[in-house]
């Protein structure tokens, strides 16, 4: 199981991103996903988490009514929509992803291989 994210690039400040991602391999069945990103020097940290078959999220106080985490569960597909972007946004956006591999049965989590975001002023 892979997870492939896309939507990262470069915005000015204020503007928007949605970033997307979804497992590829076998079949996955998903607990719960999240957006993970690191910035140059520091630690990665949790931007946002959707759990409960999407019924369920979570926020960091920094995206708190910026970002919106959204999950097509038809697609398997998460997806993060970035709004008023900041200088300070500008990281590795990593997906995240925790569940069951239908054909072993165990659980596994995953992470994809990051998109990069950039926000300029």
């Amino acid at each position: 199981v892979q997870l492939v994210e896309s939507g990262g690039g470069l915005v000015q400040a204020g503007g928007s991103l949605r970033l997307s991602c979804a497992p590829s391999g076998s079949t996955f069945s998903i607990n719960a996903m999240a957006w993970y990103r690191q910035a140059p020097g520091k630690q990665r940290e949790l931007v946002a988490a959707i759990h409960n078959g999407g019924r369920t999220t979570n926020y960091a106080d920094s995206a708190k009514g910026r970002f919106t985490v959204s999950r097509d569960n038809a697609k398997n597909t998460m997806y993060l929509q970035m709004n008023s972007l900041k200088r300070e946004d500008t990281a590795v956006y990593y997906c995240n992803a925790g569940g069951i591999v239908i054909r072993t049965g165990r659980y596994l989590e995953v992470w994809g291989q990051g998109t990069q975001v950039t926000v300029s002023s």
